[in-house]
């Protein structure tokens, strides 16, 4: 039998990794809608607020408005910070969709390489089970049973663990985003005390490292999402992953428009420690959805020995 176990086991394994990939890009055509809609969005308010700033620094009747009130360099400055803002929102989106896009051709390939495994599985069982019947087997039909189980228990464990790096990947950067938001902490509380220029440099160095840790986290967010998506979870599991999918525009929303009081730095760190805290509690969960389906498989493994055995 060991010419059937061999094809029977690969190509079980392309079923499983078939049916995951088609679960990952129908959550993928999904995110890649959002995100056209979002990067468009994104785009008119980022032109319009470019546009709020040309005004002001040209020869409107809105510039010579605020300069009449002595406001213009005060009103400047904060449509400069609203245009920054927007700037970075709509970068972050369509860097986000690049990796989406990048995402679905890759799996739509790698699909195309599985067409006919279904059919190619059922001929090679059929062929098994005629071979059992003909060896006068006992229990033919329990042996098939459990060693499709047994495959079936194998192939969720490997989404599981994918599932689980995934969100072990995201994790490390939220420490790291802490880890920079921190810092800028300390060093904004030191500015005020009178640390003076080179404080202040410091400070929003890392602020610019936690930005751009934050676009990674984004995507790295996303991906944990559709790792998720062929896995069985609960409902308010699923509520947790959905929140994850706006997390950087609540963050640059917080952070960028006002990014120099320390309170909003203290608001972005509760934030992360809050997305840190929920990427915990999925971790937790999935690795006791690995052990059960260890113990599943352990189980069925050892009935499929006795049967072999005693057969």
């Amino acid at each position: 039998m060991t010419g059937y176990d061999e094809q029977l086991r690969m190509l079980s394994e392309q079923i499983a990794r078939r049916n995951k990939l088609r679960a990952m890009l129908d959550s993928l055509y999904a995110r890649r809608r959002e995100l056209e809609a979002r990067e468009r969005e994104l785009a008119a308010v980022r032109d319009a607020e470019q546009k709020d700033v040309n005004r002001l620094e040209g020869r409107s009747l809105a510039a010579l408005f605020y300069s009449m009130l002595g406001s213009k360099d005060e009103r400047l400055d904060k449509e400069q910070q609203e245009a920054y803002a927007a700037a970075v929102k709509h970068d972050s989106a369509v860097r986000e969709l690049e990796a989406v896009r990048q995402d679905i051709d890759r799996y739509e390939s790698e699909l195309h390489t599985l067409r006919g495994c279904e059919q190619q599985y059922e001929q090679a069982l059929a062929d098994k089970r005629e071979s059992l019947k003909q060896s006068g087997a006992a229990q033919t039909e329990r042996i098939l049973q459990l060693e499709q189980e047994i495959a079936a228990q194998q192939a969720l464990e490997r989404e599981i663990a994918e599932a689980i790096d995934a969100g072990r990947t995201a994790r490390v950067t939220a420490e790291n985003i802490l880890s920079s938001l921190h810092s800028a902490d300390n060093w904004g509380t030191f500015d005020l005390v009178g640390g003076g220029l080179v404080a202040d440099l410091v400070k929003h160095s890392h602020l610019d490292s936690a930005q751009a840790q934050i676009e990674d986290l984004q995507i790295q967010l996303s991906r944990f999402c559709t790792e998720l998506s062929d896995v069985s979870v609960e409902t308010d599991m699923q509520a947790q992953i959905d929140g994850f999918l706006r997390f950087a525009d609540y963050f640059f929303d917080g952070l960028l428009v006002d990014w120099m009081v320390l309170d909003r730095i203290r608001e972005s760190q509760s934030q992360v420690q809050g997305t840190a805290g929920q990427i915990d509690g999925i971790l937790y969960r999935l690795d006791d959805m690995q052990n059960d389906c260890r113990a599943a498989q352990q189980a069925a493994q050892e009935e499929l020995d006795a049967l072999v055995r005693d057969a």
